[in-house]
């Protein structure tokens, strides 16, 4: 095991709470038929899956939907503690590779108010299509936790565009707050916003980065990445200023037979402190 670098910060909004909320983004690398037949594997992801209130999942690329029912079936059978339920999206890609996004959550604790499949273009508009797979959108609501009512944006975009997609995801946060008109909105998941895939004098052209109302809860210098030749902060989470100022963020290692990607939490906590630790 490599030496995970845990950072903490957790903050409280002027909010009625009664309990955290974690929130998760893993990208599980190709998650289908294979993994879900693999009990170390499994094994592995329950328990990553069990801290969490709602984790997205990026790489699902089960065309028959039997894997993801398996993992929230065995999900719920090791943390009986809670149900567990799901919301996926439609196949997405260009060509004939397909991925879709699920988010797993709390049944018990959170209910899906409304979900968005990001559009795509129609023939003979003058639009660009900018997402390999366009975002999957989902509004969640909860009465006992410090973010009520938020809208989490999922978006895993292709490495050699991923500049493009990250600026265009500005659009999208902003269609987003006119359509539900919800302050509490998150994007989240595997952008791929580090390393050979960004260039300093592009960053400054993406507008969810150059906007400063936006923070990256996940910074550059951290490594999201498994694998021992990369340290890459690809997996990012961002949000207004107006959501939250105060966040836990952690990125923990799990073995490569899993995914090459660190699981991602944020962490909303009702009471106020900060810690920097590491952990083996």
């Amino acid at each position: 095991m490599r030496t995970a670098l845990l950072l903490f910060v957790s903050g409280l909004c002027a909010l009625n709470v009664t309990s955290s909320l974690k929130i998760c983004a893993f990208n599980i690398q190709s998650f289908g038929e294979a993994k879900a037949n693999n009990k170390k594997v499994m094994g592995i992801l329950l328990k990553i899956l069990s801290r969490c209130d709602l984790c997205l999942i990026q790489e699902v690329r089960d065309s028959k939907g039997e894997a993801i029912q398996t993992l929230v079936k065995e999900l719920n059978r090791f943390d009986y503690s809670n149900s567990y339920s799901f919301v996926e999206s439609e196949r997405l890609g260009r060509n004939t590779y397909k991925e879709q996004y699920v988010y797993i959550y709390r049944s018990n604790v959170l209910t899906v108010k409304e979900q968005y499949q990001y559009h795509k273009l129609e023939e003979g508009t003058r639009e660009t299509d900018a997402f390999s797979r366009e975002p999957f959108i989902v509004r969640f609501h909860s009465p006992t936790t410090l973010l009520k009512d938020f809208v989490l944006i999922g978006q895993h975009t292709c490495p050699k565009t991923a500049m493009k997609e990250m600026d265009e995801l500005y659009t999208v946060f902003n269609g987003i707050y006119k359509k539900w008109k919800v302050n509490n909105v998150m994007i989240l998941g595997d952008l791929n916003a580090g390393c050979s895939y960004v260039t300093m004098k592009g960053w400054r052209a993406v507008r969810l980065r150059s906007d400063p109302k936006f923070h990256w809860l996940i910074g550059d210098e951290q490594d999201t990445t498994v694998r021992q030749k990369t340290h890459c902060a690809y997996d990012r989470s961002v949000m207004p200023e107006n959501t939250i100022t105060k966040m836990e963020r952690s990125c923990r290692h799990e073995a490569l037979e899993v995914s090459d990607h660190f699981p991602v939490e944020v962490d909303l906590k009702p009471n106020h402190r900060y810690l920097l630790r590491h952990e083996l």
